[in-house]
């Protein structure tokens, strides 16, 4: 298919990277607030066209489905605008800022028939799918407890993205997303939800602790951090073997199953992108490895663990 990338940051340059990696795919176009951001990612990466306003991009024919790569909170907008534009969207993660916006943009891609995803990548990756048929297979029993860690220290500073609230800034929506997705992948949506964490002056949590709650008593321990050096690891463990994902967890290239190691090569962002082809040319409108209630599930448990934290970004972004 004919791809169009919405913004030119870091996540841009590498998943924009790796699909020009995937049989079959085309990027045809890039669009920036700053043309010349778009035009210096257009010759880097052999793109033909190049925009300096999303809406631009969106208006061109020729573009079926737009990989949105901005800041978290101006995914709503984005992702709005492609589906009113009749575009295909796989838009990165986190997915929203509120429960509120993720369901508008279901409903939206819903009411256009047009197929929509949260770029969960870790939940195409290879390894990822073994570890969760290993657990679905019963390899390490009932699972009594996960515990998973994303957090490295960041300097504050109000105008980072990743500090700055009208950005969709702080550790939870950046970096906890991560453990999150993979309990909910493994355990489902949970019973009870208790959050701690601090914030910063910008009023975006710093860091979080979350133990979700599930029946039977089954739990899990996350933790996320944009002032402290956590790693980003995470064990399962069942009632008959666990399973330990190596570092970085969100890309494994590295899980030991019940004492048995396994890795694959890194592929990055390719499985993703070809899962995405093969939705699109299904005629499915969303995946089945990450569906909509997968997404806002996640954004609920995300939601209120900010909460009880005290940051709320209902406000935000108009």
């Amino acid at each position: 298919m004919k791809w169009g990338v919405i913004a030119t940051g870091g996540i841009a340059q590498t998943v924009t990277a790796d699909m020009l990696k995937v049989e079959g795919v085309t990027v045809l176009a890039v669009s920036s607030r700053e043309r010349s951001r778009a035009e210096a990612f257009a010759e880097r990466f052999g793109i033909e066209r190049a925009y300096g306003d999303y809406r631009d991009l969106l208006a061109d024919p020729d573009v079926e489905v737009v990989y949105v790569a901005t800041p978290h909170g101006q995914h709503r907008e984005v992702t709005l605008a492609a589906l009113d534009a009749g575009k295909h969207v796989l838009c990165e993660k986190a997915f929203a800022l509120t429960v509120a916006d993720a369901e508008e943009m279901v409903a939206k891609a819903k009411e256009k028939n047009l197929f929509l995803m949260e770029a969960m990548w870790t939940r195409f990756n290879p390894l990822i799918r073994k570890v969760h048929e290993a657990v679905r297979n019963g390899e390490i029993g009932e699972i009594r407890s996960i515990r998973a860690t994303f957090g490295f220290a960041l300097p504050f500073d109000a105008n980072h993205r990743l500090w700055a609230k009208e950005a969709g800034g702080g550790s939870l929506l950046d970096l906890g997303v991560y453990p999150v997705a993979l309990t909910h992948m493994l355990l489902g949506v949970p019973s009870e939800i208790r959050a701690w964490g601090g914030k910063a002056p910008s009023d975006v949590d710093s860091d979080a602790g979350l133990l979700l709650g599930y029946p039977g008593g089954a739990h899990a321990l996350l933790s996320c951090s944009l002032v402290a050096n956590l790693g980003c690891t995470a064990d399962i463990v069942g009632t008959e073997g666990r399973i330990d994902l190596a570092e970085p967890m969100f890309a494994a290239t590295k899980a030991t199953i019940n004492g048995v190691e396994h890795t694959i090569e890194d592929e990055g962002y390719q499985h993703q992108i070809r899962a995405v082809e093969e939705c699109i040319a299904a005629g499915l409108v969303e995946s089945p490895l990450m569906t909509w209630q997968n997404t806002v599930e996640i954004m609920r448990t995300l939601e209120e663990a900010l909460r009880q934290i005290g940051v709320s970004y209902a406000d935000t972004v108009k």
